[in-house]
């Protein structure tokens, strides 16, 4: 669940804290050194990006395991689980599938679906996030196959997959997402289904400050520069990529897909976690999730 902060199960790192707003530090070339919106070599930050989840990955299982679980399906922050939302479909449709995790991070959630019998493959670039995931294969018992590769390049024959999913994997992390989907509806057969979770388009025009302080906009919706974090020689470290809610529905109907669906996950009473810019007290105003279903037709 790469919810901000996490590659591929609920992940993508820099949800809050310094998302939204230029920051400097006086570290050693190699540290952060600044934080904001700004132009960046898009090719250059991916690499970069996939390098830093490489090596944050066990400060952020330590932080975020328990939560995230090693073997749960949770597609947010807000909470929801696939056990309840079904948006692959049913267990009993997906035992006779071929399922694909895009950007698994340690792959929490298809160690979930093979606990229920589901023939599912993960896929993840950061070589720090696959030694995580082979880590957490050897505490749970449950054997997830994984790949390593980059969702815009997977090694998988044409046609080769019923179902594929990403939950804040890979999308967010690229400057061109619309090539993740085109790969994925490649992999897919015909009737196939594609599900993804992001951040919410509509956040990027917030601060990410999880309070009541976070409700004013403080940049337009329609600034596209991505959040980059860079070193004292300006060398990228980290970004993610903002894309409005109309680029997301463009890239997806671009690569061949149908949008069947979308979820904007409501944040439930009695989930006080507070994760990065998600947390109860803005989250009952604002969505902070976007999920989509798409079909191959």
């Amino acid at each position: 669940m790469h919810a901000p902060g996490d590659t591929g199960s609920m992940d993508h790192p820099r949800a809050g804290g310094t998302e939204g707003a230029d920051t400097g530090s006086t570290d050693s070339t190699g540290q952060l050194a600044e934080a904001g919106y700004r132009q960046v070599d898009g090719e250059t930050a991916a690499a970069a990006t996939i390098d830093w989840w490489s090596h944050a990955a066990e400060d952020y299982l330590a932080e975020h395991g328990e939560l995230l679980g090693a073997a749960d399906f949770r597609w947010c922050p807000e909470g929801l689980r696939e056990a309840d939302a079904h948006l692959l479909g049913d267990l009993t449709g997906l035992r006779a599938a071929q399922v694909l995790e895009v950007g698994a991070g340690a792959a929490q959630c298809s160690r979930w679906l093979r606990s229920h019998g589901v023939d599912v493959l993960a896929s993840e670039p950061a070589t720090g996030m696959v030694a995580a995931a082979a880590q957490l294969d050897a505490a749970t018992g449950i054997e997830v196959p994984m790949v390593q590769a980059d969702a815009r390049s997977l090694p998988l024959a044409t046609g080769s997959m019923d179902v594929a999913f990403t939950a804040f994997g890979a999308l967010s992390f690229v400057p061109d997402p619309q090539q993740v989907h085109a790969e994925v509806a490649r992999v897919l057969r015909p009737g196939g289904r594609w599900v993804f979770s992001v951040t919410h388009p509509l956040r990027w025009a917030f601060p990410d400050d999880p309070t009541t302080a976070g409700l004013t906009a403080h940049r337009s919706y329609f600034d596209r520069r991505p959040y980059a974090e860079t070193d004292t020689a300006g060398r990228v470290l980290y970004a993610e990529f903002h894309r409005t809610l109309a680029d997301q529905v463009s890239d997806v109907v671009g690569a061949g897909l149908t949008i069947t669906g979308m979820v904007e996950p409501e944040w439930p009473a009695g989930n006080t976690t507070v994760w990065g810019g998600w947390g109860p007290e803005r989250g009952r105003l604002l969505p902070g999730t976007l999920i989509v279903t798409t079909e191959l037709r």
